[in-house]
């Protein structure tokens, strides 16, 4: 086999990467109980809250389906074989994925709608100092962007299809490396750990500069085990998908500036005229 021709069988079924019918099956149930405990929460919040807004639901079920996408189904049976799927599956399950889930704030319903022992040791574990370090902004991006590079410019990309422990243990890294990194640059959610906008722009540059950079790399060198014709496919997708999805980032990172630093009325204007 070549190593620019990715193995007919590799990751398909009957090799060490596949999932059974039954593990895909138990894989569906996983996403709908994960739905339904969302929704669980939310009513034993509205209980003794505001109302919990409908966009966050529509957020987790669209980030739920997102991750389901990339890892059950269709695309995760195709993505062994086709670069271009399996990069889809990764702007699902690294990108797009975390961020909706993020918009969802689950560990903000998480706190709301639990009993308050267990809510104080979930914000005393958020406060501490190896919590401090994980949802830094400087070290989430190395998580993910550098576990990216590790990924693609090593034989960890092949390997993971022959292993199906190491394929699962990369597509959670995708996946959590991807959500700390979105959590750590917008603050929708619980952030004992906060970081000036300025920092925080000048990391998200440097992640996306590079995201750029990797898919452009890929799209030169291809991972052992694609071809030429994939790794440009795959790689003009990750670099235009991926430039479609830092948008969002960019967008939303700016607006909260702006409405941090807009100026606001001096009280005494507040005050009724006698």
């Amino acid at each position: 086999m070549s190593n620019h021709t990715l193995a007919h069988g590799a990751g398909m079924p009957g090799s060490s990467a596949s999932w059974t019918s039954w593990e895909w099956i138990m894989g569906g149930l996983v996403f709908a109980l994960l739905i339904l405990l969302y929704m669980v929460a939310s009513a034993i919040s509205n209980r003794n809250y505001r109302n919990w807004p409908l966009y966050r639901y529509v957020c987790w079920v669209a980030g739920m389906l997102c991750i389901g996408l990339s890892l059950i189904g269709p695309l995760a049976r195709l993505a062994p074989t086709n670069f271009m799927i399996h990069m889809l599956g990764h702007l699902l399950l690294g990108m797009l994925g975390p961020l909706l889930i993020s918009f969802s704030a689950p560990m903000t319903l998480l706190l709301r709608s639990t009993p308050v022992p267990f809510a104080r040791r979930i914000t005393r574990l958020l406060k501490s100092k190896p919590a401090q370090v994980i949802v830094h902004p400087a070290a989430a991006t190395l998580l993910n962007i550098g576990g990216l590079w590790v990924l693609y410019t090593t034989g960890l990309f092949m390997a993971m299809h022959h292993s199906l422990l190491l394929h699962i243990v990369v597509h959670f890294h995708v996946f959590a490396a991807g959500y700390l990194f979105t959590v750590s640059l917008l603050y929708v959610d619980v952030a004992p750990h906060r970081h000036s906008f300025q920092a925080r722009a000048i990391i998200l540059m440097i992640a996306i500069a590079g995201h750029g950079i990797l898919s452009k790399y890929i799209y030169a060198h291809p991972p052992d085990g694609v071809s030429s014709e994939q790794a440009e496919l795959g790689g003009m997708l990750m670099y235009y998908g991926g430039d479609a999805i830092d948008l969002i980032l960019v967008f939303w990172l700016c607006m909260q500036w702006y409405k941090s630093a807009r100026p606001r009325p001096a009280a005494s204007m507040l005050q009724p005229l006698d």
